[in-house]
């Protein structure tokens, strides 16, 4: 007789671990999969409003793993030939022996180059800081002396790395994180750097330091290859063509084929423990009604705390723990607009000749906005009209309930345009065309308040024998897709073979060194 599988969340890690199960064909599980919204695809989905689609923070496919990549392919094969964009410039682009042509079919990963810079002072850096004449001539001579100096100070002389501010500077030198560390991450988390725990850089930008900038100069001046190259300085990943939401939907519509269930507009209110201290069913709301769904295994994606808060019989302390876990939440606006007024002073020809850059990241201290992205340079095919039109995403980081997040859909428009002429992304209000507001709850897990406890909670979760818990919010870590996904091979190889340990699962993406390769 199958087992009853049932999965919380139907994001990369909880779709994952549904196809993971399904595939062989063996019938040895019945997989139900309960999402809470109307979409596929968690914060991977893809948003498409009259036409022009939206990636919710921007999702580059780049691994190291080859398994991933292997599974990637097998969804979405790589281009055979070059997307439309790269055709209309005769720009280089990397296509696959028999693959895909983009223009023919939408089944396909388009192979894209990265190019993501930072605006500061109304001036583009690279990002990462590169070592490039244009570098010191943006600092000019009085920065880059002072930047110099901080640096070598900052090797010579370590600091504990008790915190995030410690951790930059120990890497960067205290005035380059000054410049372009402290503000951003004061605004993307709603904290000061140094009070966040250090773990997150350690997991986001690890080995990624003014050295590893330096080595990988070196090693394209001297155009060595092989050797790692730290996550932040891959040049090319692949892309679905409408998309990351369109990989995670057609991952659905194989677990359908496998006989798989996915119900969505269904949210988890109750995690059901019985006396023997397994887990034995889910309470689900869906149409203003509650159901009980009875399963032998339970896999879940949810956020921790309320995975936590809607289970029954959970002591006092492991209560207070996961009800202290903090979250920062996320507003996009999307712009479409007749042209931008930054020129592109790059070498990259572009249609339109835009800016080249998938997304920017924004240090400018007169605007909120953390980041915008052009959704043109990261697939033409999101934009309905890629040669007369910019599909522009302005990101924000908030918190739910806070005075962004209650603001109207139209007054927040208004206040992002306005602050797009503040950094002369246009000239005019009369250059939008239209606009169209996303908001996505709890989608970056934080390093503080109660995180500092996440061990004693994970020791609790891993002592309920049928209960997995993997991805970005099921585990309360601020995994890539890769990783994500990865949990779920995890767990799922956990539950084939019978491992009783979960520390496999907990501990991908805790290494040192990064999946990431050039």
């Amino acid at each position: 007789m199958s087992k009853k599988v049932l999965i919380i969340g139907a994001g990369p890690a909880g779709l994952t671990a549904a196809y993971e199960l399904l595939r062989d064909g063996s019938g040895d599980y019945e997989v139900t999969v309960f999402e809470e919204s109307d979409a596929i695809g968690g914060i991977s989905k893809t948003v498409c409003y009259k036409g022009n689609r939206m990636d919710m923070g921007g999702h580059r496919f780049f691994s190291k793993i080859p398994e991933v990549n292997a599974w990637w392919e097998q969804m979405m094969p790589i281009q055979g030939k070059r997307a439309y964009d790269d055709r209309q410039l005769n720009r280089r682009a990397s296509v696959r022996k028999n693959g895909p042509d983009p223009e023919k079919t939408d089944r396909v990963m388009l192979r894209r180059h990265r190019i993501s810079r930072i605006l500061f002072m109304d001036k583009f850096y690279d990002y990462p800081i590169s070592m490039k004449p244009q570098t010191f001539k943006n600092l000019g001579l009085t920065n880059t002396v002072l930047v110099g100096g901080s640096y070598l100070k900052s090797m010579a002389h370590k600091l504990p790395e008790n915190n995030l501010e410690n951790f930059y500077i120990n890497r960067f030198g205290r005035k380059l994180y000054r410049m372009f560390f402290e503000y951003y991450t004061e605004n993307l988390w709603g904290r000061h750097p140094r009070e966040i725990d250090a773990s997150w850089g350690k997991q986001r930008v690890k080995g990624l330091s003014i050295s590893a900038v330096l080595k990988d100069m070196t090693r394209k001046v001297l155009k060595k290859k092989g050797g790692k190259v730290e996550t932040s300085l891959i040049e090319e990943f692949s892309y679905p063509k409408l998309g990351p939401g369109q990989l995670w939907e057609i991952t659905a519509e194989e677990i359908r084929k496998l006989g798989g269930t996915i119900i969505k507009n269904a949210q988890v209110t109750g995690i059901i423990k019985g006396e023997n201290g397994l887990v034995t069913g889910l309470t689900v709301s869906k149409d203003g009604k509650d159901e009980t769904f009875d399963g032998a295994l339970i896999i879940s994606s949810m956020p921790l705390k309320d995975l936590v808060l809607g289970m029954n019989d959970v002591p006092d302390e492991i209560r207070r723990i996961a009800a202290g876990l903090p979250y920062r939440d996320y507003m996009t606006v999307g712009v479409l607009v007749k042209k931008l007024a930054l020129k592109n002073e790059t070498d990259v020809p572009t249609l339109g000749n835009i800016i080249p850059d998938c997304w920017v990241y924004v240090q400018e201290r007169k605007v909120k906005m953390g980041r915008f992205q052009v959704y043109n340079n990261w697939s033409p095919y999101l934009v309905s009209d890629p040669e007369h039109t910019v599909w522009v995403g302005l990101e924000y980081f908030v918190q739910e309930h806070d005075r962004f997040w209650e603001m109207d859909d139209e007054s927040f428009s208004k206040m992002a345009v306005a602050e797009m002429r503040k950094i002369h992304l246009i000239e005019s209000p009369d250059d939008v065309l239209d606009t169209h507001v996303e908001r996505i709850k709890k989608a970056y897990p934080a390093y503080f308040d109660t995180y500092d406890e996440i061990g004693t909670l994970i020791k609790y979760l891993n002592g309920i024998p049928n209960l997995y818990c993997v991805g970005r919010n099921g585990q309360h870590r601020y995994n890539n897709i890769d990783h994500s996904m990865c949990t779920s091979f995890e767990a799922v190889k956990n539950i084939r073979e019978g491992i009783e340990t979960k520390d496999n699962i907990w501990n991908v993406n805790t290494e040192k060194e990064y999946h990431e390769s050039n």
